[in-house]
Parts: structure tokens; sequence; C-alpha cells
């Protein structure tokens, strides 16, 4: 099960057989042409030096167990939104609840890629559960679409500063990858306490507007079901889609509610008669369709998505369009649910990456590139769910050779057009008299020249720390990966625990300050911490990698032509 993906229908789907790839949900997307999936079978397996019965793995798999029972046990929580007396009342007034109405909205049996459900944990006085708003991928009438919907059982469904930056994040991940979007509405706009911080500055609430403006302005549709209150700049939602939806006698829409009226105009009236939608559908004409029920409301939506199909979008790739054949994506060798054992959660301890990549690219098949030269970095090309990627991934600190391999292997792929995929375990560039001498400072800079101007689709996953420069170097939030996911084992800083007393203690002797600023440090470094401020697109299973990024590459090469586009300029390297 995705930690990160919460809906029962997934849980389902976790449960399904995998016999028949082909059959898996992510493995039926569009994938690579015939030729370049018949290249995947001259690539050598991957040998395993890994003994699952030994005590070693046994230790680490129950490690990362652990944590991921704990994650799973917050996600239940979560799940639950704005607790059992907000679900009741929505339930007695004959509303659907979110995460229902995106089961409804969805094909039976899609995967939902659900994004950043950690998100607001501990971030405010009261529970914020998801920050408010679920936002995910999911397949409707058989497209892939970014859905994001206000849970109105979580404070009404205002929108606290991590709630814009979630749906900002949403629409981003749309945006780039040319997913049309579908707003599910029920929001009293923004939460009012946290203004200064949601409403004036460039990134905030009036940017999901400019969003929806330039998204439909691409051809990137835009459809809104309101649900239930659609008030102020909320109103905004289904006034800026290309097409609407309302409930009738439930949802509303207006600019200023019955209550603010009075105070500005003296009018009196009821929210239906101000912003029904009997009143929008006959009157002002703000609403396209008037649905009956929440039910009714998802089918018309549906409706809405399917006719996308009978025109063509204009930007969809060519590249991905040959159809998947039973049996022609395989399986790893190694069983991904291994990956806990392999890794577990004392970052002290080393792994060969290669024991990770054999056991999430296809068939455990991998090309290494230049394997002899700076073997502190691992970079090769694979197939995952028949998508050629090239994969760079950490296996020790980032050397001069290590550094200088990486930027090649960026060219070499951006070249040929392959996406990249980071597994990323790093603590940072080598340090040191000898390493600057060897220009460890221009090394390291052409891997993020690399990383930065590249211009295919990247993937990070930090199985296990990400430190310093080194975050930058592996394609690190700044970055722009089209997704960034974490293991629950993973962590983020600018530099570990022990190497912050190291350094505090030269320069203070106060070892209370110290070690205050070390357990500091660490709690903001965990998996909890960056996921509830959306540093990632979500916490995972190490056991789910190969799924989710098997979705991840499924979306973003729908709509990526590789020779159709401009080959990236890197600028100037230092030699």
């Amino acid at each position: 099960m995705l930690i990160l993906r919460s809906s029962s229908r997934l849980a389902r789907l976790s449960a399904r057989p995998t016999a028949h790839p082909a059959r898996f949900p992510s493995a039926q997307l569009p994938t690579p042409t015939a030729l370049v999936r018949r290249a995947l079978h001259s690539y050598p397996v991957l040998p395993t030096a890994i003994d699952a019965t030994s005590p070693e793995f046994k230790e680490r798999a129950d490690a990362m167990k652990v944590l991921e029972d704990e994650l799973r046990t917050l996600l239940t929580n979560i799940e639950l939104g704005g607790g059992e007396k907000a679900r009741a009342r929505a339930k007695e007034s004959g509303k659907l609840l979110v995460r229902e109405r995106i089961n409804e909205l969805l094909d039976p049996f899609s995967p939902f890629l659900e994004l950043s459900p950690f998100a607001g944990h501990e971030m405010y006085d009261g529970p914020l559960p998801a920050g408010g708003i679920v936002t995910g991928i999911g397949r409707i009438a058989g497209t892939e679409c970014m859905i994001v919907a206000n849970d109105a059982t979580v404070k009404g469904g205002s929108y606290h500063p991590v709630t814009v930056k979630k749906h900002l994040r949403a629409q981003a991940i749309a945006n780039e990858n040319r997913l049309p979007c579908v707003y599910l509405v029920e929001s009293g706009g923004a939460a009012l306490p946290y203004q200064a911080n949601v409403f004036p500055d460039r990134e905030h609430f009036g940017r999901i507007f400019f969003n929806m403006a330039q998204m439909s302005a691409r051809a990137i549709p835009q459809i809104a079901v309101v649900h239930g209150i659609s008030v102020a700049g909320g109103a905004y939602v289904p006034a800026m889609a290309d097409e609407n939806i309302i409930v009738a006698n439930q949802g509303t829409i207006f600019l200023a509610g019955p209550p603010l009226v009075k105070a500005a105009l003296g009018e009196e009236v009821d929210s239906e008669t101000l912003g029904g939608g009997q009143m929008h559908a006959t009157e002002s004409g703000v609403v396209d369709h008037l649905a009956v029920s929440d039910s009714h409301a998802l089918s018309i939506a549906r409706s809405s998505v399917k006719s996308l199909s009978y025109h063509p979008l204009p930007y969809e790739s060519k590249y991905a369009q040959a159809e998947t054949k039973e049996g022609e994506i395989e399986e790893p060798v190694y069983d991904p649910k291994e990956l806990g054992g392999v890794v577990g959660t004392n970052l002290k301890k080393t792994w060969d990456m290669r024991e990770v990549v054999a056991r999430v690219v296809d068939g455990s098949r991998f090309q290494e590139w230049k394997k002899e030269y700076g073997p502190t970095i691992v970079t090769g090309f694979a197939h995952i769910h028949g998508h050629p990627v090239g994969i760079i991934a950490n296996n020790g600190v980032i050397l001069s050779p290590s550094a200088l391999k990486a930027t090649q292997f960026v060219q070499l792929c951006e070249q040929r057009g392959i996406p990249l995929v980071f597994l990323v375990n790093i603590s940072g560039f080598m340090v040191g008299k000898d390493a600057e001498k060897g220009g460890i400072a221009k090394n390291g800079a052409k891997m993020v020249r690399a990383v930065a101007a590249t211009t295919v689709p990247k993937f990070t996953v930090i199985v296990g720390g990400s430190y310093g420069a080194g975050n930058y170097g592996m394609a690190g939030r700044a970055y722009d990966p089209r997704f960034l996911w974490m293991w629950p084992n993973a962590r983020v800083s600018v530099m570990g625990g022990d190497q912050l007393q190291d350094v505090m203690a030269t320069v203070s002797k106060d070892t209370s300050k110290t070690s205050k600023l070390k357990a500091q440090i660490e709690h903001e470094s965990t998996p909890l911490y960056a996921s509830a401020r959306l540093w990632d697109d979500g916490v995972i299973a190490p056991s789910d990698t190969r799924s989710v990024l098997g979705l991840g590459l499924s979306v973003a090469m729908k709509s990526w032509e590789p020779k159709d586009r401009e080959r990236g300029n890197f600028g100037v390297f230092r030699m």
C-alpha cells in the first residue's frame, strides 16, 4: 500500500494479483515504442548479495516496518478529515465526503496518486488534516487528470497558508504535465486569521486563478464541480473554469455571503436566493450544468472529461502511444518488498544502491554506464513499467570524478531524450585539502548546472539522506523534478545532526545550546516535517517505489515530445 494514497479503492488495488504485469493499472498506461521496449532485453540482470534470512536484513526490515506502521496510522486519522461530528453533519445533509467524491469521480480500479497527505501536520494551533484539501492524479473516463478537492469537514474548507501552497503545487504539476484539472469545490475562502500569509503575495490565493487562466490559455481543460459553499475568492474557481457544474439546493456561489451583503447594503437575502444553483443556472449564467446530487454532479463531470477524447488535446505526445502487450513488461527478479530490509533506518550503515535499483526496474535489468569511474555515483539505463530511464544513484560521498561522471550522464540523457530518475542517499560533496585541490567546487558545480539545465523530465526519490549541496546535485526540490518522494527513513537538511554538533563545538562551548540545536535540526529533517511543508510530494513505502515511479513517468511522458523540443543549453561549464 502506498503511504501517500488513501482511498479504499487503492487498498483493494494493491491486493490485486501482479502475475500479469500488463493488467496492473500503472502498466496499462501508454509506454514507449516496441523498438525501445525490445532494447530492455539486451540489458543485463543485476546480481544481488542480499540474504533475506540474515539477522541484519531482518533487523533493518523490522525497523523500516515500524516507521511505515506509524505513518499509516497517522494517515488513517488524516483520512477522517475534520472529525466524526463534521463528517456526520455532512452525511446528514446528503453530501458525499471528499474521498467518496473522488472515488465516484475516478474510473473503477484507477490508481490515485495522492499528493502530500501530511500537509499541514502540526503546523497550526489545531489539526488541519491533509491541509484541508485532497489533491492527486487519477484516471477519469480514460484520461489522467489532476483532482483538487476541498474537504469542508476541515475548518469549513478554508484556505490556510499550507492549503494554498498545496493547491498551487497541484496546479504546477498539472501545468507541467498538461493534465486536465477537476476541482471539487466546497470552501469558505481564505482563513481570515492567516490572511496576511494567504492573500496578498505572488504565491498566495490569487495565484490559483492566475494559474487557471494560464492553463486554459494553453488548452489544459479546467472543470469545476460546486458541492457546497463557494464564497469570496473561492467563487472564482468555478467562475474561472472552462466548464462547471453545481449541485442544486446545496452548492452556492457568491462573492459575499448574506451577512456581508446585509452589512454592506442592508439587504436581507438567504444563501439560495443570493447564489444558489437554480439562480446561477437560469439567471446569472455563471454555471453550465445543474445537478440534483453530488453523485449526479460527478457523473456530469465524468461526461465532461470524456468529451475531451472526442477532441484530442493538441499537446498529446506521440512518444508514448504504443500499447503495452501481455508479458512485455517484466517484474523485477527480486521482490520490491525486500527494500526495507536492504536499506533499514540507520543511515550510518551503508548498502549498495544497485540492490535498490534491482528491485525497482523492469526485469532487474540495468545497463550500468562508466561503472569503474567515479564509483560513488551509480549511473546507467533501465526501464520502469516500459519507460526508458537514466538512473543516477548515490553510493557514497560525491568526489570530483563522481560529479564529472554524473554531469556527462545527464548530458547523454538530454541528447537522447531519456528521463532521469535520482535515487538519493547523499551526505554531500567531498571536502578537505585534496578535494579542493582536485576542483570539487567547479566539478560539483558542473553537476548542479547540468541537473538544473536539463530539459528531460526528472524524478527524485530520497531513500536515505539528502544533505547539503548533495541535495542540489541530486535534483532536490529547488531543481524542479516532476515529482519528489521520500521514504519513511529519509532525512533532508543542510547537514546531519552529528556533523552539526561537531561544527557547533568548534564555535561554541555552550553544550546545552548545541544539543538543543542538534535536536531541532534532527526534528526538522524528518520526512513528516518535510511533507507537512510540501518539500516533497508524499512519503511512500519503499516497496511502492516502482509503482509510484511508473505512474509518474506515465503522466509526464504523455505530454513530452523529445524530438520536438530544443535540446538543453547547459551554459558555461567551468573547466
